[in-house]
């Protein structure tokens, strides 16, 4: 096997391996995941590996050239998890590592970024062949909750005026097949931003576009936003968290104007319109 990613049960994951399916043999690819039945839809062999228990990431790596470390799902636990898996694929003799980080991880104000940050460095001092995919914020985990706007009659958020320069999980599982299938990339760091930034007003015109009705943008102080959040049945926990993330946003934390994504992929990334529209027809 001479590609593994791991995660590859996940939304992300899965599209990388169907990407990477049309680039290289099946058989040259391994999913990597908790339960190996997730992933007989993907015509891929697989193997189990959970990132605490380092014994079974020591039986999956061997005979790996590159591998797609997607960040664990874990927030607060991460930068032990991911050093976990650096330290087995090295062993191994693991060639290159691809690993998912967050846009402007170097300098980002996201809370998320400080794992981020952290293994990155811990990429860098492993010695290892590395390359950084710097991605930007899924237009999903907004255009996923056009749903309760459309109940609401409004868009709710904090992220005041902030631009958001998103891309669809499949540009960035496409970017991802690029860089794992293709010579180069060596010790490079990417930075994928979508190409056209948007504000949550953006948001919410286009889902008044799109059903005629009329949802305008509702910005509420961060700990007002987190309290509706939590009414809605979200865990108090990550109300909080997808608070702070719209207040990051209003403070630059998604936007970017590169267009590297695009030129990996070879076609302008989804836009905004494209995305509202398969979120309406997913309800």
């Amino acid at each position: 096997m001479s590609i593994a990613v791991t995660g590859a049960a996940g939304q992300l994951g899965r599209l990388v391996i169907e990407n990477l399916k049309l680039k290289v043999p099946a058989d040259n690819i391994l999913a990597l995941v908790r339960d190996p039945e997730q992933t007989e839809v993907l015509g891929v062999a697989a193997k189990a590996i959970d990132y605490t228990k380092p014994e079974t990431l020591d039986a999956a790596f061997p005979g790996v050239e590159t591998l797609l470390l997607i960040s664990s799902s874990e927030v607060g636990q991460r930068v032990v998890q991911h050093a976990n898996v650096i330290t087995a694929a090295k062993k191994a003799g693991v060639k290159r590592i691809v690993y998912t980080s967050a846009l402007h991880a170097d300098t980002s104000v996201l809370p998320l970024a400080d794992e981020h940050r952290a293994t990155e460095a811990d990429l860098k001092a492993s010695g290892l062949a590395y390359t950084l995919l710097r991605n930007g914020w899924y237009t999903e985990n907004y255009t996923g909750f056009v749903g309760a706007a459309l109940a609401n009659g409004a868009l709710f958020g904090s992220a005041g005026e902030g631009r958001i320069s998103s891309a669809a999980r499949e540009d960035l599982a496409e970017a991802a097949a690029a860089v794992l299938s293709s010579d180069g990339h060596v010790n490079a760091t990417y930075e994928l931003a979508g190409d056209t930034a948007w504000t949550l007003a953006d948001l919410a015109a286009e889902i008044s576009k799109q059903t005629g009705k009329d949802i305008p943008y509702r910005n509420l102080p961060e700990a007002d936003y987190a309290t509706a959040l939590e009414g809605a049945g979200l865990p108090k926990g990550l109300a909080t968290a997808l608070a702070s993330y719209d207040v990051s946003a209003s403070q630059g934390a998604l936007y970017g104007t590169e267009r590297t994504l695009s030129e990996l992929i070879g076609r302008p990334t989804t836009t905004l319109a494209v995305s509202v529209e398969r979120a309406l027809k997913a309800l």
